[in-house]
């Protein structure tokens, strides 16, 4: 008889040179880093993952705000601010922050900000993954938010913002009482990446884990399906 072994999980963050991710075999963590998702997704020690949770929207919206984004800051409380509402497809395809917040406004959302244009490049990225993925079987791809994340393994909002000492202290120390043993020290990179990046990787594998195991709820319940098929729903 072959003895069991656990599924493997993936969860990624984007960072400023790419994007890292932690694969998690149920007793292990392992950092990986390319420089584009589909790199990382097919990178020889992430490819046995059945899950991935990847820190980034996922089924974007027609008009108006998902309801994951704001279903995720009423959840937060304090700490809101940490989850943009993502703008529609229409506002993500213009080439400038003013036009898209125009459009965005224009589609019924709000306007969108410098930090969640920013985000632009990476947010088509795994839209082109996961609209690829849609009606495949084969690994899943989730979306979660390492933030909220946190929040559920600390039963409540965190003492300190996540870019500070005390508060990499605090995350470090949620991932290992739930198993999910990190060192940033020896992940980071200078300029490419950081410490939270190194924490929202893991706790992005925590989630996917949950996911795996059944134990992870999703906002809303059900999720979201825009014109896009993805189902639109953050995993905690």
């Amino acid at each position: 008889m072959t003895d069991w072994q656990p599924p493997t999980v993936l969860g990624v963050d984007g960072c400023r040179g790419g994007w890292l991710g932690i694969v998690w075999d149920g007793s292990t963590t392992t950092a990986v880093f390319h420089a584009t998702l589909k790199e990382l997704i097919d990178d020889e020690t992430a490819r046995e993952a059945v899950v991935i949770g990847v820190d980034m929207p996922m089924g974007l919206p027609d008009e108006g705000a998902r309801r994951a984004d704001r279903m995720a800051q009423r959840e937060l409380g304090r700490r809101a601010s940490s989850i943009f509402v993502t703008p529609t497809r229409s506002a993500l395809a213009m080439l400038t922050q003013s036009q898209a917040s125009a459009v965005n406004k224009e589609c019924g959302g709000p306007g969108v900000s410098i930090q969640a244009f920013n985000l632009r490049p990476k947010v088509l990225e795994v839209d082109e993954i996961a609209r690829a993925s849609v009606g495949h079987g084969g690994r899943r791809l989730v979306e979660v938010h390492p933030e909220l994340s946190f929040h559920i393994m600390n039963n409540g909002s965190l003492s300190h913002s996540k870019r500070t000492p005390p508060g990499h202290a605090e995350r470090r120390a949620l991932l290992g009482e739930a198993g999910f043993e990190v060192d940033p020290a020896s992940i980071v990179v200078p300029g490419r990446i950081a410490i939270d990046d190194v924490l929202d990787a893991a706790a992005a594998a925590w989630s996917a884990w949950r996911v795996e195991s059944g134990s992870a709820r999703s906002l809303p319940d059900p999720p979201e399906v825009n014109s896009d098929g993805i189902p639109a729903a953050i995993w905690v």
